[in-house]
């Protein structure tokens, strides 16, 4: 369903009647086509602190001019701003993270990025564990001023290379939806871990599996993989089948109809895969919303098995049998509501929580012995036909509620499930990555 706020948000009247009532002024987002995969304008590299990463490298691989920190202030409306503050150790070097970006940030441009570099937090130093935990809410703050469709997200990492695909993601069109995260890279990736040999196209020769592909968030999952290069295998319950297999085919795929509650649903899916699999997608997922004191035990059930339990049987299933090959990627979906809960779904935020928990928990272990990454993507409100059946006030507080003031798309859950199932992600490991627009549920 069309966002008519949004529409009239960027009309002359429209813009005047919400500035005069102090009404949400949502910017449209730039997204990723082929027309314009990149953004427009420079990128501007500064420092807080002593860092040794070695940035600039990196950052000249991301496909926008670079300009170093001095003279940043006279750079006309930068696309992105890239803080390095992982030599920040104290409170006075703290301050010269307000004193780099305090300049700049005015100036960047609509649908602009900033990302702050953190390091991860020393347990043996006190003080260099509480500047770096301040970068955190410096970031979800600064998120929440900006406007005009940027994003402000941390990272936080110990080598540039192995965060060559996430700051690639992040200063992207590509990454619109996501903001005020915080988000983990290693050192060390995932054996098989490995820049492509064609960045446009970094899953060739690879196989992906999704789960509930047919329609919605699935199907924009299997699209985005497939345009990376990826075969895809749609997998939805039989009574989808048809939707499956017409997206499989728009997209050069295969077809799975599977209830993947079932039994025996992870031999199911080896028997299928022979040569393999290098990206399990699990998207399937089922609501069924009344207040605990309302809700049947069915009711109860359904959510968590269909959630999480056919996600825990499968997943260990395909890690046995090897199905997923070194270098693999498991992306799960969790969800805001699992992570700040909601009214009408104690089932189904328990069963997004459950996803999280998989994950951090899996994650070290995956990756030791199997060579495979295990993380998850948390959307917020999204625009689907699910959320376009809730009722008008409580659809446009959804919409609403975050620091963009509007809903995202199924695409911008792609998007992000493609940077984590990326070949180069392999230090991306244990990760819970809200698509949310920062939402104001929750952290």
């Amino acid at each position: 369903m069309a966002d008519r706020y949004l529409s009239f948000t960027a009309t002359a009247p429209g813009r005047f009647l919400t500035r005069r009532l102090g009404l949400p002024q949502p910017a449209a987002l730039l997204r990723w086509s082929a027309e314009r995969p990149s953004l427009t304008g420079s990128l501007i590299h500064l420092t807080a602190g002593r860092s040794t990463l070695g940035l600039a490298p990196v950052l000249a691989r991301a496909g926008l001019p670079l300009h170093d920190g001095d003279g940043a202030a006279d750079v006309p409306g930068p696309a992105a701003v890239v803080l390095d503050a992982t030599g920040v150790r104290d409170v006075d070097a703290l301050a010269e993270v307000h004193a780099a970006l305090h300049p700049v940030v005015r100036s960047v441009a609509a649908s602009g990025r900033i990302v702050v570099l953190g390091a991860p937090l020393d347990p043996d130093d006190h003080c260099q564990a509480a500047v770096q935990q301040a970068l955190e809410g410096f970031v979800r703050s600064l998120g929440k001023e900006v406007g005009r469709g940027r994003t402000v997200n941390l990272v936080r990492l110990t080598d540039a290379q192995a965060a060559e695909s996430t700051l690639r993601f992040l200063l992207s069109p590509k990454s619109a939806y996501v903001s005020g995260q915080v988000i983990g890279v290693g050192a060390v990736g995932a054996p098989g871990s490995e820049d492509p040999d064609d960045w446009s196209l970094p899953l060739a020769g690879r196989t992906a599996l999704v789960t509930g592909g047919a329609r919605g968030i699935g199907a924009a999952v299997a699209e985005r993989l497939a345009g990376d290069g990826a075969r895809v295998v749609v997998l939805d319950v039989p009574q989808a089948e048809d939707d499956a297999r017409r997206v499989a085919e728009r997209l050069g795929g295969t077809a799975l109809a599977l209830d993947i509650t079932a039994a025996d649903a992870g031999e199911r899916i080896a028997a299928e895969l022979p040569g393999g699999l290098d990206a399990l997608i699990h998207n399937a997922g089922i609501t069924r919303d009344r207040r605990l004191v309302n809700m049947p035990a069915e009711r109860w059930s359904s959510v968590l098995d269909v959630n999480l339990a056919s996600v825990l049987r499968t997943t260990d299933t395909l890690l046995a049998k090897g199905v997923l090959r070194p270098g693999g990627r498991i992306v799960a979906t969790a969800s805001i509501a699992g992570l700040a809960g909601n009214a009408g779904q104690t089932n189904y935020g328990a069963s997004k929580a459950g996803i999280a928990g998989l994950v951090r928990t899996l994650a070290p272990h995956a990756l030791a012995e199997h060579g495979v990454t295990v993380n998850a993507v948390a959307p917020g409100f999204i625009e689907t036909r699910m959320t376009a059946a809730v009722p008008l006030f409580i659809r446009e507080a959804g919409r609403r509620m975050n620091s963009l003031a509007q809903g995202g798309l199924p695409v911008d859950v792609a998007e992000t499930t493609a940077w984590l199932a990326h070949p180069a992600s392999g230090a991306v490991n244990g990760q819970v990555v809200r698509v949310c627009g920062q939402s104001l549920l929750g952290a």
